[in-house]
């Protein structure tokens, strides 16, 4: 349920963000920066809303400070940054004027939050399994 309610506030996050960084504001690019802006609050808010709930601390740790310190903080972290910085990339041939369909609003930078995300599962999933290796085996008494 808290990811639910996490999706609207975060989609409304993402679209101010979008729109200060430059995104068209107009009517015929509204529906696009909304479906975009839940694509991106599904990919950030919603799993750490989820499992976090409304905790500064846990919020503030995992995001501000990037200290995850186990698989669930990996697995929420990772991939939230990669989609950031894959729609931060995919954004990078939007203005040239090369005058392709693909890069209208939002099309580049969907690409670049999908792809962004994988790679941040697939690293999730990797460091969460060295990491769990690397710490040393306690004997129990």
């Amino acid at each position: 349920m808290r990811g639910l309610l996490s999706l609207p506030a975060g989609a409304l996050l993402n679209a101010f963000g979008a729109i200060i960084l430059g995104a068209p504001v107009g009517i015929q690019h509204f529906m696009k920066t909304v479906n975009w802006s839940l694509l991106m609050s599904v990919f950030t808010f919603a799993p750490a809303a989820s499992v976090y709930g409304t905790s500064w601390n846990d919020w503030l740790r995992i995001f501000a400070h990037t200290k995850p310190v186990g698989f669930t903080d990996f697995m929420i972290s990772f991939p939230a940054y990669g989609s950031v910085i894959g729609a931060w990339f995919g954004a990078w041939p939007m203005p040239l004027d090369w005058e392709r369909p693909w890069q209208e609003w939002p099309i580049c930078v969907t690409y670049g939050a999908i792809l962004g995300y994988l790679i941040g599962m697939a690293a999730s999933v990797g460091f969460s399994f060295f990491h769990s290796h690397l710490q040393p085996k306690r004997k129990e008494d």
